[in-house]
């Protein structure tokens, strides 16, 4: 099969455990765009915290972020194609979270917020001082969500964080899925990911390939996360990374090793950047 582009989730997939890009990953891709195939990063991250990536891999490619909530043209500083949550949406989030003690981080406009650090907001901090100040996500502590939320033009998604009480935070995720309006997803063993109802991964890079005229068959994707598997389900070749759980390794056809290893690279070379081997193996 002869494809014509890649699609990689970040966290746990094109990144290793310290969050950098491996660099046998890095040349493959290299290699894969000098064939003329195409790149792009679909990821729940909001676009200023992909940046980084997309810089280093100088991709042209716009980054679907905030699970397919929207595009983000890097040449042009906007978004391209979006459907954030609306200021009612937000402000209904805001009540359960109050209601239910939630922490976590509204995605808004160019930024993160987040009210109360917690270690996973330490990480990120961590992680963003350590970029070179051209590429660095600005994360930005607020009194207020509520006020955020009406001033800002664009809100993306909300990160909500598990804490030690699960039941609260299960009854809070009950009422989230009962609002027709409003979709959650799994981005981590500890985040859920809020966004307006029919945003995902999957249909958002279908939008963006339609536009392109690549069909689906055409395209190798990776991913480790449930909120990968939108994408996984729709593409020619869909990996999974050997750290995904069970679930999402049932949805792929092929499991590569770990993102701690080079899997990406020996996955590209065994069905992208060797189509007979590709052939003689599928």
């Amino acid at each position: 099969m002869a494809y014509r582009l890649i699609a990689l989730d970040l966290d746990g997939t094109l990144l290793d455990s310290r969050q950098q890009i491996r660099p046998e990953t890095i040349f493959a891709l290299q290699q894969a765009r000098q064939q003329g195939i195409e790149v792009i990063v679909v990821t729940g991250r909001h676009h200023i915290a992909a940046y980084p990536y997309h810089d280093q891999l100088q991709l042209s490619t716009p980054a679907i972020c905030c699970n397919g909530t929207y595009s983000y043209d890097y040449q042009a500083r906007r978004a391209v194609a979006a459907n954030p949550l609306s200021k009612a949406q937000a402000r209904l989030i805001l009540a359960k979270i109050r209601a239910h003690n939630i922490r976590g981080i509204m995605y808004v406009d160019n930024a993160m917020a987040y009210e109360i650090a917690d270690a996973h907001i330490e990480h990120m901090n961590k992680w963003a001082m350590a970029l070179p100040e051209k590429v660095r996500p600005s994360i930005t502590q607020v009194v207020s969500f509520e006020q955020l939320g009406e001033t800002a033009e664009a809100i993306w998604k909300f990160l909500a964080i598990r804490q030690d009480d699960d039941a609260s935070f299960q009854a809070f995720l009950a009422e989230i899925e009962a609002e027709a309006e409003l979709t959650f997803e799994w981005s981590g063993n500890n985040r859920v990911d809020i966004t307006q109802a029919d945003n995902s991964k999957g249909a958002r890079l279908a939008e963006w390939m339609a536009m392109q005229g690549i069909d689906p068959s055409e395209v190798i994707a990776f991913g480790d996360h449930r909120n990968d598997m939108s994408m996984l389900k729709m593409v020619g070749l869909s990996v999974a990374m050997g750290n995904s759980d069970e679930v999402v390794q049932s949805c792929a056809q092929w499991v590569a090793g770990t993102n701690d290893t080079d899997a990406i690279a020996e996955t590209l070379r065994r069905f992208v950047l060797a189509p007979h081997t590709a052939a003689e193996n599928q």
